[in-house]
């Protein structure tokens, strides 16, 4: 069902790319008017689009329709969901410690830098990078040897910003623009790409968040937990802001699945790129897992 899914989305990733806009747009509208629960005709308009064609658009990028899509991000329905995630992502935490096995459905393994790779910071690796469509608007992409070391949606701060943050982070890195040695590497997260090519990462960051970073691995496709289970899995129940600093660093988006984290009162919460698209991933899935 889910390889289905992907499949189908790489062959429509360009549309879906300019499809998001409008996506974002309406998400946007809800939000500010969340209190008035605007009807789909409204909805619509504020995209400027009739009602058929917005519906259309929707089901075609999400899997599923406007009205799933509100049910789904109601705090209400999100509660249920986290209330029998919490146990699931302990259970599959533990299991992929136990067994270095599989932790995600996309196979991702983590590798964290060593000590002295962290110090001389990127010295010595060679780093390719691109930007490229997916179906949440445009993506900056990095990859090493080693596997996948940045993943960023581009929002308002656009392509040269996020890609001068990325290079300061690796000074000692030889980086070079290759959107064609980078190109695989998104078929393979958003579509259908070469099942062969791994999907390793290789993170930047504290024995901590690295930690984190790893049960963040564990959260099933559909399921949500909030800022106290997670750290309740890593067994640090007391460090929950802290825990909830290491998800907003998390340098990889959507295969570090930070955007299944919500507030413990149902609230989708924010998402540092953006909470319409911490919304809009989270409708996606659940079209994944129903359709």
């Amino acid at each position: 069902m889910m390889q289905e899914r992907k499949a189908e989305t790489l062959l429509e990733l360009p549309s879906r790319a300019e499809d998001y806009q409008r996506i974002e747009k309406a998400i946007l509208f809800l939000e500010k008017n969340v209190h008035r629960r605007p009807g789909l005709q409204e909805i619509a308009r504020a995209v400027n689009l009739s009602a058929f064609h917005f519906q259309r658009l929707f089901k075609r990028w999400a899997g599923i329709s406007p009205k799933r899509f509100l049910q789904v991000l109601t705090a209400e329905h999100v509660k249920r969901i986290m209330e029998n995630s919490g146990s699931l992502l302990e259970a599959t935490y533990h299991a992929g410690l136990s067994s270095a096995g599989r932790l995600h459905d996309l196979f991702v393994n983590i590798e964290a830098m060593t000590p002295g790779e962290f110090r001389r910071r990127g010295e010595g690796l060679k780093l390719f990078y691109g930007v490229h469509a997916s179906p949440f608007g445009e993506c900056f992409i990095a990859v090493t040897a080693r596997g996948i070391c940045r993943l960023d949606f581009i929002g308002k701060a656009g392509r040269r910003r996020t890609v001068d943050a990325f290079l300061k982070q690796w000074p000692g890195a030889e980086s070079r623009k290759d959107p064609l040695m980078t190109k695989p590497y998104i078929e393979r997260i958003f579509g259908s790409g070469p099942a062969n090519l791994p999907l390793s990462l290789l993170c930047k960051g504290t024995n901590f968040q690295i930690k984190v970073w790893q049960a963040l691995l564990s959260i099933p496709v559909g399921a949500v937990v909030s800022y106290e289970q997670l750290a309740r899995t890593i067994g640090r129940p007391g460090a929950v802001r802290a825990v909830a600093n290491a998800v907003a660093r998390n340098p990889v988006a959507f295969l570090i699945p930070c955007h299944r984290v919500i507030r413990k009162t149902g609230a989708v919460g924010g998402y540092r790129w953006g909470s319409a698209r911490k919304k809009a991933i989270l409708a996606w899935e659940a079209g994944s897992e129903e359709g």
